[in-house]
């Protein structure tokens, strides 16, 4: 372990709140055949966890990310994935983004909880792949694999908010019948945020699909609608 790593496991450790250790096991499921099974927890706040990140993104190599990202303690692999966010954010080449996401790809198995996924992916691979062949994308969304499903879903929040909706309502009609409640609220919440930018778009793609849709799907993706159109929805008046 180098002297970097040891000392942000330190700040981490240091801002660790007892409540919060207890807290956050049930909160994210790790209970036995939950999703987040086994997984340990310091009991740091994300305000904090980004702070140190930022503090160490510039100097940080990915060796040292590679050895947080497998530690057992879940603040210390999503401080370490913010670092990635950060460290993305300032550069400029292609060669240089392209080494970042592949790191990245190379890591999924230990973005596995659905913060890592929905703090870290939009921003880094949904930046890289805007304008590149998606197909990455759709294996993912076919996987059978809930983190690489979800990645795959939520990714696309960073084209849908400039107007980019085509590969996102692809992945929620593959992903529409999902069996995990996990999916049915990123789903959902991807066509919410359709929602926000065009209205028309979501509401087509729902008076095809929300007869069929999980109830909890069906409530993230009409939230935000007046309620005599979310309870046309809930009592399928539509």
């Amino acid at each position: 372990m180098s002297e970097l790593t040891e000392q942000i496991i330190a700040k981490l450790q240091d801002k660790a709140i007892p409540e919060k250790a207890e807290f956050y096991p049930n909160f994210f499921k790790t209970g036995p055949g939950e999703y987040g099974e086994g997984d340990k927890f310091l009991g740091v706040i994300v305000p904090e966890q980004r702070k140190v990140a930022k503090m160490v993104a510039k100097d940080i190599s990915y060796e040292e990310v590679d050895h947080l990202l497998k530690n057992p303690y879940h603040e210390v692999r999503l401080c370490a994935l913010f670092t990635l966010v950060y460290k993305y954010q300032k550069l400029k080449s292609e060669a240089e983004q392209k080494e970042l996401v592949e790191f990245y790809l190379d890591h999924v198995d230990y973005i596995n909880n659905w913060d890592l996924v929905d703090t870290t992916c939009h921003p880094i691979l949904g930046h890289y792949y805007q304008n590149r062949d998606k197909k990455l994308f759709y294996d993912f969304a076919k996987s059978g694999h809930l983190w690489k499903q979800r990645i795959a879903m939520i990714t696309s929040l960073y084209w849908i908010k400039r107007g980019e909706f085509e590969d996102a309502l692809a992945f929620a009609e593959i992903l529409r019948n999902h069996p995990h409640d996990l999916m049915h609220k990123a789903v959902g919440w991807m066509l919410r945020e359709i929602g926000k930018m065009d209205m028309d778009v979501e509401m087509d793609f729902l008076k095809k699909y929300y007869s069929e849709m999980p109830r909890t799907m069906l409530r993230y993706a009409i939230e935000k609608f007046p309620e005599d159109l979310r309870q046309d929805f809930l009592k399928g008046r539509v």
